[in-house]
C-alpha cells in the first residue's frame, strides 16, 4: 500500500458552490440597500399620493367655501329684492302711482343693498316691451308669481340698456395666455350678472317683477371677500398665496391672481385642458394647473344661468411651489437620514457579515489544503469564542486526530511494505529454487532418458564389437604367420575396436555414473580431458570447432574419475 493509496481515495463529483460571502453579504446589505429603500420608496411614493390627496382635498374643502358665498350671495340678493316687493313703502309707493317717487326708492334701495341695477318690470304705466330684456326665465318666474335668482349673461346692449356704465365695465381686453384654446376674439364684453326677480302686485292687479342685479365683471369687492373667506391670514405656508377667480366662459373677468405686481389677470384666459374638463365635460377640476404664470393646486366648477348651460367658473386655488418645495425638502430629508443610517449601518453590517465569513473562508481553505496533502494546515481562528471559533476548534481537533491517524497509517503502511518486499523476496526465492529443481528434475529425467538410450546402444555396440574382436582373434590364428603381412591393418582394426570400447565405457560412465562410482583418487588433468574429447568430438567437427590442448600442468588433480 503506498501513500497515494492513502490519499487517493475517489473523490465525488465536485458540486456547483455558491459563496458564503455572497450569502452573507447579501443578508447584511439586502435589507438596508434593497429592501429599506424599496420599502422607503413605496413610502415616499404613497406619502407623495397621500400629500398630494391631502392639497387636493384642502383645494376641493376651498372651493366649497366658495361655492357657499357665491351661493350666498345668490341667495342673500334675492332675499333682499323679495323683501323690498313685500316692504310697506314699497307698497305705499306703489300705491301713490307717482313714477318718479317710485324710481327714487328703488335708486335709494339699489345703492343701499350694493345693487348694480334694481327696476320694476313693467314700469307702472309701461307695457312691458320697453323694458330690458324682459323674457329672461328669471323675470318670467316672477312674473308667474315666484321670486329666482340666478346667474345671467347680458350681452352689452342689455347692459348698455340698463346702463352705460355697466356696459363699460363689462368690457376686457382679452390677453394672449400659454395653454388657452385659440381665439380670435379681442375683448369680452358680455357681463355675468347675479341676476333676481321678485313678484309685485301692482295697485291695479297687474302682475309685475321687481328686477335687480349685481355685475360680477371686474367686481374686485366680490372675489377679494371670497379669497379672504377661503384663505385666512396664515392658513398657508410662507410664499404661498391663495386666489379666487371667476370666470365668464373662459375669460377672467373677476380675479386676483396679478399678472404683474400690481395688475391682476383679467382678460386672460384658462388652459384648454381644464376648459374642457369644466365647460365641456361639466366636471370638477381638482388638480395642479398652470393659472397664467405658475402652477397652482386648484379647484374648478361650472356655473350655470338660469336656462341651465354652462356659462362660466368659478375657481379657488394656491400656489404649488412652497408646498412642492417643502414636499421636496420632506423627501430630501428622508433620503438624507436613510443615506446616513445606511452609511452608520452599512459598515457594522459588513464588520458582522466578515465575522462571519471570514472564519469559514478559512475553515474551507484549511479543508483545501488537507484535501491537497498539507495535513499540517489549521483554522488557528483566535477571536471570541462564538459558534463559528467553536466549529473551527473542533475541525482543527479532527485535523490533528487525521494527521495522527494518518502517521499511525504510514508507519503501518511502511511495515506492511516491508513485510511485503520480504514475502516477495523469499517468494521469488523460492520460485528461483523451485525453477532451479525444475529443471534439474526435467535435466534428470532427459539424462535418465538419454542413460536408458545409451545403456542400450552401448550394449547394442559391444556386441558387434565383441564379435569382430573375437573374429579378429580368429583371424590371426588362422593367417599364422602370413598374419605379419596385415599387422598394420590388424593394428589399426585394433584401436578402432578400443577406441570403440573406450566411447561406449564413457557413454556408460555419463548415462549411469552410480554404476561406475570409484573412490576419489589423483588423475592428471591433461588425461581426463582426453578421455572426454571422444565424447564430444563429434559436436566440435559438426561446429567446426578446433580445440588447442596445452598440458602444462604437472599436477595431479583429486577427483572422481568417472564424474
Amino acid at each position: 500500500m503506498t501513500d497515494a493509496s492513502l490519499s487517493g481515495a475517489t473523490k465525488p463529483p465536485a458540486k456547483r458552490t455558491r459563496s458564503v460571502r455572497f450569502k452573507l453579504l447579501a443578508i447584511a446589505l439586502l435589507p438596508t440597500l434593497v429592501i429599506l429603500p424599496l420599502l422607503l420608496g413605496v413610502m415616499m411614493v404613497r406619502w407623495n399620493t397621500k400629500f398630494d390627496a391631502l392639497l387636493t382635498s384642502k383645494v376641493s374643502g376651498d372651493l366649497t367655501i366658495a361655492h357657499q358665498y357665491f351661493t350666498h350671495i345668490l341667495e342673500n340678493t334675492g332675499e333682499q329684492i323679495q323683501a323690498l316687493g313685500q316692504s310697506v313703502a314699497f307698497r305705499e309707493v306703489l300705491a301713490n302711482g307717482d313714477a318718479a317717487e317710485v324710481d327714487g326708492l328703488l335708486a335709494e334701495r339699489q345703492s343701499k343693498l350694493g345693487l348694480d341695477f334694481l327696476y320694476l318690470s313693467p314700469a307702472p304705466g309701461g307695457t312691458g316691451s320697453d323694458q330690458p330684456n324682459a323674457d329672461w326665465p328669471v323675470i318670467a318666474s316672477a312674473l308667474r308669481g315666484q321670486s329666482m335668482t340666478s346667474i345671467d349673461i347680458f350681452s352689452n346692449n342689455d347692459l348698455a340698456a340698463i346702463s352705460p356704465d355697466l356696459a363699460e365695465r363689462a368690457h376686457l381686453d382679452l390677453i394672449d395666455t400659454p395653454n388657452a384654446v385659440p381665439s380670435t376674439r379681442n375683448a369680452e364684453t358680455r357681463g355675468m350678472v347675479v341676476h333676481s326677480a321678485s313678484h309685485v302686485e301692482l295697485p291695479n292687479g297687474q302682475n309685475a317683477a321687481l328686477v335687480g342685479g349685481i355685475l360680477l365683471n371686474q367686481n374686485l369687492a366680490f372675489i377679494d371677500t371670497i379669497n379672504d373667506l377661503v384663505y385666512r391670514q396664515s392658513s398657508l405656508p410662507e410664499g404661498s398665496q391663495g386666489t379666487a377667480t371667476l370666470f365668464l366662459d373662459d375669460v377672467r373677468v373677476s380675479t386676483n391672481v396679478r399678472l404683474f405686481a400690481d395688475r391682476r389677470a383679467l382678460g386672460t384666459r384658462v388652459s384648454s385642458a381644464v376648459r374642457k374638463t369644466v365647460l365641456e365635460d361639466g366636471q370638477v377640476w381638482l388638480d395642479r394647473a398652470f393659472v397664467v404664470n405658475d402652477w397652482y393646486i386648484s379647484a374648478y366648477e361650472p356655473i350655470k344661468d338660469s336656462y341651465g348651460k354652462r356659462v362660466g367658473m368659478l375657481y379657488v386655488g394656491f400656489l404649488e411651489a412652497p408646498f412642492a418645495q417643502t414636499k421636496y425638502e420632506s423627501l430630501l430629508i428622508l433620503i438624507g437620514a436613510f443615506l446616513f443610517v445606511a452609511a452608520l449601518s452599512v459598515p457594522i453590517f459588513l464588520r458582522w457579515a466578515r465575522g462571519i465569513f471570514k472564519p469559514l473562508e478559512r475553515m474551507a481553505n484549511t479543508i483545501g489544503r488537507v484535501e491537497n496533502g498539507d495535513l499540517s494546515a489549521r483554522t488557528n481562528i483566535d477571536q471570541v469564542q462564538d459558534e463559528i471559533a467553536l466549529v473551527a476548534d473542533h475541525l482543527d481537533d479532527l485535523l490533528d486526530q487525521v494527521q495522527e491517524r494518518d502517521k499511525r497509517l504510514r508507519a503501518w503502511n511502511d511495515q506492511l511494505n516491508e513485510r511485503v518486499d520480504a514475502r516477495t523476496s523469499e517468494l521469488r526465492e523460492a520460485n528461483r529454487q523451485l525453477e532451479a529443481t525444475t529443471r534439474q528434475l526435467i535435466m534428470s529425467e532427459k539424462l535418465a532418458a538419454i542413460g536408458e538410450i545409451t545403456a542400450g546402444v552401448a550394449h547394442e555396440i559391444n556386441n558387434p564389437v565383441a564379435v569382430l574382436q573375437g573374429n579378429l582373434d580368429v583371424l590371426r590364428e588362422l593367417l599364422g604367420e602370413h598374419a605379419k603381412l596385415g599387422d598394420t591393418e590388424f593394428r589399426l582394426i585394433d584401436e578402432q575396436v578400443n577406441r570403440i570400447n573406450l566411447i561406449v565405457t564413457k557413454l556408460l560412465q555419463f548415462a549411469k555414473p552410480e554404476e561406475y562410482a570409484g573412490y576419489v583418487e589423483r588423475h592428471s588433468v591433461a588425461e581426463v580431458i582426453d578421455d572426454c574429447m571422444p565424447l564430444v568430438a563429434h559436436l566440435l567437427s559438426r561446429a567446426d570447432i578446433n580445440v588447442v590442448r596445452e598440458h602444462h600442468s604437472t599436477r595431479l588433480v583429486l577427483m572422481n574419475r568417472t564424474d
